[in-house]
C-alpha cells in the first residue's frame, strides 16, 4: 500500500514539474503579461502639423499711418477677404475671393510701386485691395463675429497656396462688386487687351443691394462738373440734346457718348460724376440730368455678387474662377518657385 501511495505522489510531482522543464518560468510570466486588462495601449506619438504654404510667404503691408506691417500671406489674405466680400456669402464664393486675392497679391510681388516703395501692397483700394483689422471685422459682425471669423479662416486655409494661373504665371486677378448681366473686356476699360479678362455672362440680379441706383444733378450742377473737365463742351440749348451718339460696350453699358459735342468715355463720365458703373442710361430736361445705373464697379474680371450667385448654383470655387477668368488654371503656386 505504501508503495502505491509513493508511486502516485511521484507521478503528481512529475506532472507539476514537467511544464517547468519544457518551457521554463518565462512561459508562465508571458502568459500572465498577456492577460487582457480591458485597456487600449496609449499612442504617444507627437504629430507636428506642416506649416501652410501661405504662411511661408511674407507680405509687407503699407498701412494708412505710414508704417509697414509684415504678415504671413495667410494673415494678409484673411484681412483682405474680410474687407472685400460679405462674410454672409457662400463659402465657395469666399474661397474664390481668397484665391483671387492671393493671385492678385502674388502678381504684385517684386514690383516697385511709387505709392508704397517700401511695401509689397497697401490698404488703399484705389491702388491695391481692401483691408480690415480682425478685431474691427469681428466688431462689425456683432453676434456673428465668431462664426464669420471661422468662415473667413476656412476660405483662406481651404485654398492654401492655390492661385489663378495663365501660362503658368499668376494673373492680374481683378474683381469688382456686381455686373449688369455681363462683365466687360479689359480693353474696353483700360485700353489693353488681356486674354483672360474677356467679357462673360454674370448671373446676379435684383438680390444685390443697390443694384439699381439713380443720380440726379440740377442743370447748373451738371454744367459745372462737366465744363471743369471738358471746357469745349457746348451745353447751351435744350438739355435733351446734350447727349448724342451713345456707343455701347460689350456688356451693354456705355463705351462712349458725345456730351455737348465732346466725346467722353463711359468710364470717364462714371468717375467724374461718381456713378456706380458704366451701365447707365441718361435723361435730361429742364428739371435736370438723371443717370439710371445698374451694378457697381469697373466691370472687369470676377463679379463678387456673381460669384455668390454661382456658388448658390453649386459651382465650386475653382469653377467660379474659371468662369470669370478665361483660359486659366487653378493650381498650387510658390513665389519664386
Amino acid at each position: 500500500m505504501k508503495q502505491v501511495v509513493a508511486t502516485a505522489l511521484a507521478l503528481l510531482l512529475v506532472l507539476f514539474l514537467l511544464p517547468l522543464l519544457l518551457f521554463g518560468t518565462g512561459g508562465l510570466e508571458q502568459t500572465e503579461q498577456a492577460a487582457p486588462t480591458g485597456e487600449l495601449p496609449i499612442d504617444r506619438t507627437v504629430v507636428t502639423p506642416s506649416p501652410s504654404a501661405d504662411s511661408q510667404t511674407q507680405i509687407r503691408v503699407a498701412l494708412t499711418d505710414g508704417s509697414v506691417l509684415t504678415l504671413g500671406l495667410d494673415q494678409y489674405l484673411w484681412r483682405v477677404v474680410a474687407a472685400e466680400m460679405p462674410a454672409s456669402f457662400e463659402l465657395e464664393a469666399l474661397k474664390a475671393q481668397a484665391a483671387a486675392a492671393r493671385t492678385y497679391t502674388l502678381s504684385k510681388l517684386g514690383r516697385t510701386v511709387e505709392k508704397h516703395p517700401d511695401a509689397d501692397v497697401c490698404t488703399d483700394i484705389t491702388c491695391c485691395q481692401a483691408y480690415i483689422d480682425p478685431d474691427q471685422a469681428a466688431a462689425n459682425w456683432g453676434d456673428n463675429g465668431a462664426a464669420y471669423t471661422a468662415k473667413i479662416t476656412s476660405a483662406v486655409s481651404e485654398t492654401d497656396g492655390m492661385a489663378v494661373l495663365y501660362d503658368g504665371h499668376p494673373i492680374q486677378a481683378v474683381f469688382f462688386s456686381s455686373a449688369a448681366g455681363r462683365t466687360v473686356d479689359a480693353v474696353e476699360v483700360w485700353g489693353n487687351s488681356v486674354p483672360y479678362l474677356t467679357g462673360v455672362d454674370s448671373p446676379e440680379g435684383d438680390e444685390v443691394p443697390n443694384y439699381h441706383s439713380t443720380v440726379t444733378f440740377t442743370l447748373e450742377e451738371f454744367k459745372s462738373k462737366l465744363l471743369a473737365q471738358y471746357p469745349d463742351a457746348d451745353l447751351s440749348g435744350d438739355p435733351a440734346g446734350w447727349f448724342q451718339n451713345t456707343v455701347p460696350n460689350s456688356a451693354g453699358g456705355v463705351e462712349q457718348v458725345d456730351v455737348g459735342g465732346v466725346t467722353v468715355s463711359g468710364g470717364a463720365l462714371r468717375t467724374l460724376l461718381g456713378l456706380r458703373s458704366t451701365s447707365f442710361t441718361v435723361t435730361a430736361d429742364s428739371q435736370g440730368v438723371t443717370f439710371s445705373v445698374t451694378g457697381y464697379g469697373h466691370g472687369v474680371g470676377m463679379s463678387q455678387y456673381g460669384a455668390n450667385a454661382l456658388a448658390k448654383q453649386g459651382k465650386t470655387y475653382d469653377e467660379i474662377l474659371k468662369w470669370y477668368y478665361t483660359g486659366v488654371e487653378v493650381a498650387p503656386y510658390t513665389p519664386g518657385g
